[in-house]
């Protein structure tokens, strides 16, 4: 590995680790879709990125929802006869079920298993459960610890709090040179999971922080918020802002080892969808997938509503219900790895520079192939040697640009990674064989 290659790697190595640093801080906060985790998340994420802070009022309707009371919960456990503390929230914060109205009361082991969740094929984790929209107490256990609670009376105590209040989001705008936008976003609303989702909110954070120092044609409008009422209360608030929104990405389970997984919008077509598909197929070494639009998932089902048709899609490592950490007590800091943050950051990296890089040329000197030679462009190839396959990128550029194709359009048809295409396009307009379209 020569000097370069070298430094390119270590490079990546120490974005990784920065990426998998702000998840492990994101991971102990106790997040629901409203309330004080959502804000202290928010607050850490503001020392790296001059984040906007929304609150959107209880109440407020947003299409056909609305936004519910906001959760507050302070303590949560069960003791059984003897004192013996059998669950408790400051250990895990999975442990209640999410939105869980208060209770403070002694119970039989008959009543307390009606309100226990568990995994009965899993039965060392400890599930994550929500009841967002209906108003019951709950808690979460692993099933083996369900199972070897003897008969007797236990205390149960939630002390939580459903008030009028807020729905709390953060937007970030990278503003570029013109006002066509890149919608990025991700969900705050999961608690201590680290695939799902710290993982993506720590790499959606560093590749904005890592934007801040870049020119770019576009404008980048970087949103976390809730899920499914998040996205809402943004599209209810923002609707004559969509027209502007040119391509779209909803980032999740981005630091496993699985995948990755890429599920299109539901244009199917959309730019973004050639973009991230052109980009996972020119991955050395990986198992990439590209999954047809369907409306189960996260927040792409509420940009890509038959009202919004927004070209909007899901990147993800592991696709979201197929591993089995998946909205669990095992989707902790050991499963996600720095190595797989740092390649997740590399492929949406590369799916900007396609979309930052993206030009439709002409050729000028269309009649038979130019000349390279004389030119000096075999020499300018970078390192590729001079024969027809060195020069292949040139030469389906100069065939292709006839006013109508895009650089995509050339990097897919020829098989080519876009970096190439794109670089020999550089080359041809620098030397006058190529003017914009």
């Amino acid at each position: 590995m020569d000097d370069g290659a070298q430094q390119l790697v270590n490079t990546s190595a120490r974005l990784g680790e920065k990426i998998y640093e702000l998840a492990r801080e994101l991971f102990p906060i106790a997040r629901s879709i409203t309330g004080p985790g959502v804000r202290e998340t928010l607050r850490v994420l503001s020392r790296h990125l001059p984040i906007e802070v929304h609150e959107v009022a209880t109440g407020t309707p947003v299409f056909d929802w609305v936004v519910p009371k906001e959760w507050i919960i302070r303590e949560a456990y069960i003791d059984d006869e003897k004192g013996n503390r059998i669950v408790d929230f400051r250990h895990s914060n999975l442990h209640v079920l999410n939105y869980s109205v208060p209770v403070d009361k002694v119970v039989s082991l008959a009543e307390l298993k009606e309100h226990v969740f568990t995994i009965p094929e899993q039965p060392d984790l400890i599930p994550y459960r929500t009841s967002y929209y209906a108003e019951r107490w709950g808690f979460c256990m692993s099933h083996n610890l369900l199972t070897s609670l003897p008969e007797g009376r236990y205390r149960v105590h939630i002390d939580s709090e459903l008030r009028q209040g807020a729905l709390t989001y953060g937007e970030y705008v990278h503003g570029g040179t013109s006002d066509r936008e890149f919608l990025l976003t991700t969900h705050i609303c999961h608690p201590s999971m680290a695939n799902d989702n710290c993982s993506g909110l720590a790499l959606l954070t560093v590749l904005a922080g890592k934007l801040r120092a870049r020119q770019t044609r576009y404008s980048y409008r970087f949103l976390l918020i809730p899920g499914t009422i998040g996205s809402l209360a943004w599209l209810a608030a923002n609707e004559d802002r969509i027209p502007r929104i040119e391509h779209g990405l909803v980032v999740s389970c981005v630091g496993d080892g699985q995948g990755p997984t890429y599920k299109r919008s539901r244009r199917g077509d959309a730019f973004i969808d050639r973009a991230m598909e052109h980009v996972l197929s020119h991955l050395p070494g990986q198992s990439a997938k590209v999954i047809d639009f369907s409306p189960y998932g996260y927040d792409e089902r509420q940009f890509c509503s038959p009202g919004f048709n927004m070209p909007v899609g899901l990147f993800q490592r592991g696709a979201h219900g197929t591993f089995p950490q998946y909205h669990t007590s095992a989707d902790d800091l050991d499963f996600i790895r720095p190595e797989h943050l740092a390649h997740s950051y590399d492929m949406l990296a590369g799916v900007i520079d396609v979309v930052e890089e993206d030009w439709v040329p002409l050729n000028l000197s269309p009649k038979g192939e130019p000349q390279l030679g004389r030119r000096g462009l075999y020499a300018a190839l970078g390192g590729l040697h001079a024969s027809s396959h060195g020069a292949m990128p040139m030469l389906w550029v100069l065939n292709q640009a006839d006013g109508s194709n895009s650089l995509l359009a050339m990097a897919e048809r020829s098989g080519l990674p876009f970096a190439e295409i794109a670089a020999a396009a550089r080359l041809l307009r620098e030397h006058g064989l190529l003017s914009a379209q």
